[in-house]
């Protein structure tokens, strides 16, 4: 088994043995996020788990206009220009299936998916989160954990012979299952959330058990090394639905059963610490982060924005607020089916919502050359110590103690590294005693 896969592996057999630890996954294709990880795992000497989702990459390009072997490359490349060692890289898909194919009959739908699980496997993925549980344009709604599982199962099948036939060997680790609401926070307004039954749970891997079974695959069910449930924990627009775990008590108890077994949990953008730590205490080691860290990203570039409209003249900046808000009104397929209510509410969410549609707008070219602008104003004209405080206090007193540069790169990339702080931190464990 790959180094980079034995990370997992191992991580989930220290986990069974006591060590309250865990892993982060990031989920971005921003190079901005991706740099911010790969320097901060290489600070502190641990693996970096990246993920990519079916809705960014897929074989068509996804919304970012990479297949799978292009992101992959470009991860690498990336690592590699940061001296990043690549056996400490490990690469996973997130949510793959029909997701992107729902409104086609499930016989297309999952056509599509094989191809985009096989171009996954081929491109060097090793952790695949199998995801079947949409239903598609002739399917019942909702779905039967059979159905679901026979499709999970199938992609599985693919994936094996996938990796098979392209590497030599098998070593693929799988996630299966999936959270309520959809993935990358709730479309509508929360004011309650479901935690899974211990039950839904079982019969989740109960159904997957019976189906790799069947497709001739028991002896991979090992190697399934997380089941996503939903422990409680969203956000909306402009709410945080904090982990209870008094309300998760019977759930977090499965995976004792289970020798390989621990949770993934999505959606854990904006906890607190304290939650983030009980939430790996609680087995769910595998903690998603995707939009909290592009809400960090947007967050800093608002504050350089505004530093420099401080500093230069109006016809001199980037006006990259304006810029966004243009675009996004020109072209709002990404925000319009998420934000709601009257023009003033959707402009507040437009710009500050932690769903954070705006990390679909970065990579469009007025949005983008406005972005080099604003960094090469602020490169060329030295941000004053003050501003940095009035805009960025937390990075303020880094650069105060000649710990951080002040210029706009490393500001950026040190405002998303304390968001990935509290993940590593909640991630660390230690070991436990019985009495």
């Amino acid at each position: 088994m790959e180094r980079k896969v034995k990370h997992l592996t191992t991580m989930v057999e220290q986990h069974k043995q006591g060590k309250t630890n865990g892993i982060y996954a990031v989920c971005s294709a921003h190079p901005l996020i991706l740099e911010a990880a790969i320097r901060y795992a290489q600070a502190w000497r641990t693996p970096l788990l990246i993920e990519a989702t079916s809705n960014q990459v897929d074989q068509f390009g996804g919304y970012t206009g990479m297949t799978p072997a292009d992101f992959h490359g470009f991860v690498r490349r990336l690592a590699g220009e940061l001296n990043f060692p690549e056996s400490d890289l490990i690469l996973g898909g997130d949510h793959l299936g029909p997701n992107r194919w729902q409104k086609l009959p499930a016989a297309d739908a999952m056509a599509h998916a094989d191809t985009l699980i096989e171009s996954y496997v081929a491109a060097g993925f090793k952790k695949i989160h199998l995801d079947c549980s949409m239903s598609c344009a002739d399917d019942p709604l909702p779905l039967t954990d059979e159905i679901v599982a026979e499709r999970a199962a199938r992609l599985a099948k693919v994936a094996e012979d996938t990796c098979q036939r392209h590497f030599g060997k098998s070593d693929l680790v799988y996630v299966i299952g999936t959270e309520v609401p959809v993935p990358g926070g709730a479309h509508e307004s929360l004011q309650t959330l479901e935690v899974t039954t211990p039950e839904a749970a079982r019969a989740t891997l109960e159904a997957h058990r019976q189906a790799f079974e069947r497709q001739g695959l028991a002896a991979v069910w090992p190697r399934i090394i997380a089941l996503v449930v939903q422990p409680g924990v969203e956000f909306d627009h402009t709410h945080v639905i904090d982990y209870q775990p008094r309300r998760a008590v019977a759930l977090s108890g499965i995976p004792e059963a289970y020798d390989t077994l621990v949770f993934e949990a999505h959606s854990t953008d904006y906890q607190t610490l304290q939650s983030l730590r009980q939430l790996v205490k609680d087995h769910f080691a595998i903690l998603k982060v995707g939009p909290a860290l592009t809400f960090a990203l947007r967050e800093a570039l608002f504050s350089l924005a505004a530093a420099e409209a401080e500093l230069l003249p109006a016809q001199a900046c980037s006006r990259l607020r304006q810029v966004l808000e243009k675009v996004m009104l020109e072209r709002p397929e990404y925000w319009q089916s998420h934000y709601h209510g009257d023009d003033a509410v959707q402009r507040l969410a437009r710009g500050y919502s932690y769903s954070d549609r705006i990390r679909y707008y970065w990579p469009d070219r007025q949005v983008d050359a406005a972005f080099s602008r604003l960094i090469r104003n602020l490169t060329d004209n030295a941000i004053p110590l003050p501003l940095i405080s009035q805009y960025l206090p937390l990075q303020y007193g880094k650069v105060r103690r000649g710990e951080l540069a002040a210029t706009p790169s490393a500001l950026i990339i040190d405002r998303i590294q304390d968001v990935l702080q509290q993940y590593h931190v909640a991630c660390q464990g230690a070991t436990t005693h019985s009495a």
